[in-house]
């Protein structure tokens, strides 16, 4: 089954498209969207064909940061019902327990994870598509909203420590520093925010207890089970807990409420198995790390889980027949050559 993404998404797409000088209905035709569905921001479209859009539009407008630009005209009310959801949260604690749990009512690509280690909060978002395909635009977007959703429940004054991307820095930074106002890392092993955890548990400013219980039972008629096979939820987690070094069946378990052994079996009737959709995650996870040219082997190793280089390559030569330089130097001649 095919992820979804609410059309929400496009909220200002053909203003921002416009704007830079592209058409947003051949860019949409391109990637068989409906313009139709601009009017409904409730339709959902494929998680696949948003990606191509952002991308594409990106290059046809000749700008780094069409997904970022996207980003800046957002409200929270751009949610729908995980607006709803978030508006009847008490704490700051709460409100991003209830955007990890409800993050698929808006996007089901996304999944959000978070740590806490020495004060510190970490914030991580992971998008795994139905195959892999470039998402810079889409991981911008994605990070903007968030950091635009965090500041309006917070109030303005709230500042986080660090906006970190996995991916490289563009030439110009002037619309991240406009939309973040915060520290900026590229290159990291994770896209995501880093805040103070001090404040975790004080009630969000506009939190309103009658407003919180009005807003409780509308909730009663939206429909906020995920449709996702725990196969899916266990790629999701593998793809976000590999680059800690920690993702064993037993801590993919724990994430989900499970034990090992109900887990095994969860997976026996999806025809699957932790080791099989770990082994897959981590293939198309090394092919995308190994596209972007700037990662040394030894990162992309790093990011795949994997204690030493040395122990990717052996696993990388079983999987793919050749080693990961092979691999890399092959797909640099066949670009070079179609260039």
């Amino acid at each position: 089954m095919k992820k979804m993404h609410r059309c929400a998404c496009l909220t200002n797409y053909v203003e921002l498209a416009q704007t830079l000088g592209i058409s947003p209905l051949e860019q949409l035709r391109r990637v068989d969207i409906s313009p139709a569905c601009l009017s409904n921001p409730d339709t959902m479209i494929p998680v696949s064909s948003f990606f191509q859009l952002m991308e594409n539009s990106a290059q046809a407008a000749g700008v780094e940061n069409f997904g970022l630009r996207m980003a800046e005209g957002r409200k929270p009310s751009n949610l729908g019902p995980l607006a709803i959801i978030l508006k009847s949260q008490r704490t700051m604690r709460d409100a991003l327990e209830a955007m990890r749990k409800y993050c698929h009512l808006q996007a089901e690509e996304l999944s959000l994870f978070f740590e806490e280690t020495e004060g510190i909060l970490i914030i991580r978002e992971e998008l795994l598509p139905d195959q892999p395909e470039p998402m810079r635009q889409a991981t911008e977007l994605s990070l903007g909203v968030l950091y635009r959703t965090l500041r309006v429940l917070l109030g303005n004054e709230w500042r986080p420590s660090s906006v970190c991307f996995r991916h490289s820095p563009p030439s110009d930074l002037t619309v991240h520093r406009r939309v973040f106002d915060t520290r900026l890392y590229f290159n990291r092993a994770f896209d995501g925010i880093t805040c103070r955890a001090a404040n975790l548990d004080d009630p969000l400013p506009n939190y309103d207890p009658e407003t919180a219980r009005y807003l409780l039972k509308l909730l009663g008629g939206i429909n906020t089970q995920p449709t996702q096979s725990i196969a899916d939820k266990v790629r999701q987690l593998v793809g976000a807990l590999l680059p800690t070094g920690r993702c064993s069946i037993e801590v993919v378990a724990q994430h989900l409420g499970l034990d090992r052994r109900t887990l095994h079996r969860h997976l026996q009737k999806d025809g699957a198995s932790f080791s099989d959709l770990s082994d897959s995650v981590r293939s198309d996870l090394a092919i995308k790390y190994l596209t972007e040219y700037h990662r040394s082997l030894k990162d992309v190793a790093e990011l795949l889980g994997f204690s030493e280089p040395s122990a990717f390559s052996r696993w990388f030569a079983r999987r793919f027949g050749c080693t990961a330089t092979t691999w890399r130097q092959t797909q640099e001649t066949g670009r070079a050559q179609s260039d």
